[in-house]
């Protein structure tokens, strides 16, 4: 039933038609749309305006002008209804409408396998579908002897410690920082920004109407991370400043006993019945191993350790790398150096997105905080737009001629489409052309989003040196020809240590396994990409092939394995036992569907060299997955799947 709050608001928004439909004016059609039909009931509206979306961004809309004038007419006439009624917001999609709705939402047909997970994300009745219920609460004192401990307080460890909050579970984050918000705390270069559609890059339990962007910066991420620790008044359970040095699993008392370094150098020990890792992939930077780069006698940094004090103002810049950061770096501080020389190993994709650079104007915003479920909709239809619709781009065609470039009809016409854009931006000068193109299939590496970097190509103070860098010398970067690049800074955007997962620390199991010894130095293998046999009670949060390469949002997959791992918790605490262990059966045959998954995949093709696979060619840090098909198979955690260690008696 629609509370009083829900009611009066709906009685302020009515109460002045004329400035209603003018607000309604800054609504995005098809999101807009769904409102109407699945408050209004009329079907009929779909086909009207469906017709004229062509595509799941707003910019794919084509709706004449007379016709969504009209359409805002029923909008306020519907919301008028409700007011006069007095009847409830329904906060069920309307099942026997909602594929006709999708269809007119996206401009795409969305297969009836979507609608569990679409019902998740949409969440009408904001009750957060995917939070753990208890099936039998345990008593407090039950819940008090089991406490968890979480190493990492950025996205997805501020996600874990929220429900498990709200179940009651004892807990405390280590965060090596002195704030929460991870990557997005450490990284603070220049340009430095999300390439997902933020108002679904964030937490579906809580949409934010308020980003300035919609591909925010990394402030207004940091933010609205710290934003939800206050709001959940999580900050209690943090400890800042500390970093986990060691775990170690005690089968005598069937516990995790950690080693914990503070800030001034002293270590503690902890004990805990479960530890959950959400340092992620993206934590410790990886240095390049450069013939004389302690030699060089400027600045000299990586982009996740950007040295503010460094001023590159009218300097000669070196930059070492042309992925996600080093692309958002370069167009960022063009203007302002006097010369920015570009180091690039190969180039990557990058598309064009309409609204990368454009803000969102405060009449956006007042649609979104305002027009009943509008939000909702407009969540759904970034995620369909930035997600699984690429996926089929990925497929290798066994019978497609040229595979070296491409890998079907679909990724041949990307490609296509990706080539046009570049000479365009480049002012079709062959040379940069040549040094922009990737020769390997579009997705072969994570697409990219053009931030003006090929144009930036094209400035008089800007030289791209595709040769192999020889060494580094004190006044700047030799290459392979025996040229010196002269450079006052030098700048690594080189990424992280991604094959090297949860490294630093040392993690020691049952029977004194260690990480290191079943991994090795690059072969990361996980169940579901969570649990690791011989580890009992230890679950990763963005683990080994979880990476998401082909779009989405890597909250999505944090929240799903959330879940999981709560639901695993669950099973530990409800039941008495003392621990939990993936078996070695389902764990192997999970590995061995990856990596079939994964050889008919671009990942896998000898062309893409990428972080995303190992020197062996085995890709693991990638998820082969859609989204659709993770969310299915982490939706339950099976204990069948898994060995019990029953508690000892007292």
């Amino acid at each position: 039933m629609t509370t009083n709050s829900d009611l009066e608001q709906l009685k302020d928004l009515v109460s002045d038609r004329a400035a209603l439909l003018k607000n309604l004016e800054y609504a995005d059609t098809a999101p807009l749309l769904m409102v109407l039909v699945h408050l209004g009931g009329d079907a009929a509206w779909l086909e009207r305006i469906g017709q004229h979306i062509k595509g799941p961004w707003s910019f794919h809309d084509e709706t004449p002008g007379t016709l969504k004038a009209e359409m805002r007419e029923a909008v306020a006439d519907v919301l008028e209804s409700y007011v006069a009624t007095g009847r409830a917001l329904p906060t069920e999609l309307p099942m026997d409408i909602l594929p006709q709705m999708l269809k007119a939402c996206t401009g795409q047909v969305v297969p009836e396998e979507y609608f569990p997970l679409i019902n998740e994300e949409i969440d009408l009745a904001g009750t957060d579908p995917k939070t753990v219920q208890w099936r039998e609460k345990p008593t407090p004192e039950k819940l008090a002897a089991f406490n968890v401990l979480v190493v990492g307080a950025g996205f997805s460890g501020v996600g874990m410690g929220i429900k498990m909050q709200e179940a009651g579970i004892p807990f405390t984050i280590i965060e090596k920082n002195d704030d929460v918000g991870g990557t997005w705390y450490e990284n603070t270069y220049p340009g430095i920004g999300v390439d997902t559609a933020n108002h679904f890059y964030s937490y579906s339990f809580d949409n934010n109407n308020d980003w300035d962007h919609f591909f925010a910066k990394g402030d207004q991420i940091e933010a609205y991370i710290k934003r939800n620790v206050e709001r959940t008044g999580l900050r209690k359970h943090i400890r800042f400043s500390e970093e986990v040095l060691s775990l170690r699993w005690d089968e005598a008392s069937l516990m995790w006993h950690a080693e914990i370094c503070r800030k001034d150098g002293s270590t503690y020990q902890a004990t805990a019945n479960a530890v959950v890792s959400a340092v992620g992939m993206l934590n410790r930077p990886k240095v390049p191993e450069i013939k004389g780069l302690e030699s060089f006698s400027g600045p000299a940094f990586h982009t996740a350790r950007w040295d503010h004090s460094a001023d590159y103002r009218g300097k000669r810049v070196g930059m070492i790398g042309t992925g996600a950061s080093g692309m958002q770096v370069g167009p960022a501080i063009q203007n302002d150096v006097a010369n920015l020389t570009i180091f690039q190993r190969s180039p990557h994709w990058a598309m064009l997105n309409p609204l990368y650079f454009e803000t969102v104007t405060d009449s956006k915003k007042w649609v979104l905080n305002n027009i009943p479920f509008y939000t909702k909709w407009f969540r759904f239809q970034l995620f369909w737009s930035s997600s699984d619709t690429f996926h089929h781009n990925l497929k290798v065609d066994p019978n497609w001629p040229d595979k070296k470039h491409t890998l079907n009809a679909a990724n041949a016409e990307v490609r296509k489409q990706l080539e046009a854009h570049i000479a365009r931006e480049v002012g079709h000068d062959p040379e940069l052309i040549r040094k922009a193109t990737p020769d390997y299939p579009p997705y072969g590496k994570r697409m990219l989003r053009d931030n003006h970097w090929y144009r930036m190509l094209t400035k008089t103070n800007v030289d791209l040196v595709d040769l192999q860098i020889d060494h580094v010398e004190p006044e700047g970067v030799v290459t392979s020809d025996g040229t010196l690049h002269p450079c006052d800074i030098l700048v690594l955007a080189t990424g992280f240590e991604t094959r090297r997962m949860l490294w630093p620390m040392q993690i020691k199991g049952r029977g004194g396994a260690t990480i290191l010894d079943r991994w090795g130095d690059e072969d990361p293998r996980a169940h579901l990409g969570i649990t690791v046999p011989e580890f009992p009670n230890f679950f990763v949060i963005y683990g080994p092939n979880t990476n998401l390469s082909h779009g989405g949002s890597a909250v999505f997959h944090s929240e799903c394995q959330v879940r999981y791992i709560m639901q695993g918790l669950r099973e530990l605490i409800e039941t008495g036992n003392a621990a939990l262990e993936i078996k070695p059966e389902p764990f192997w045959d999970y590995q061995e569907k990856v990596d079939a998954a994964h050889r008919d995949l671009v990942w896998s093709h000898g062309g893409v060299t990428s972080w995303y696979k190992n020197s062996a060619g085995r890709v693991h840090a990638a998820s082969p997955w859609r989204l659709v098909d993770y969310r299915n198979l982490t939706e339950v955690f099976d204990p069948a799947e898994y060995e019990f260690t029953p508690a000892a008696e007292a």
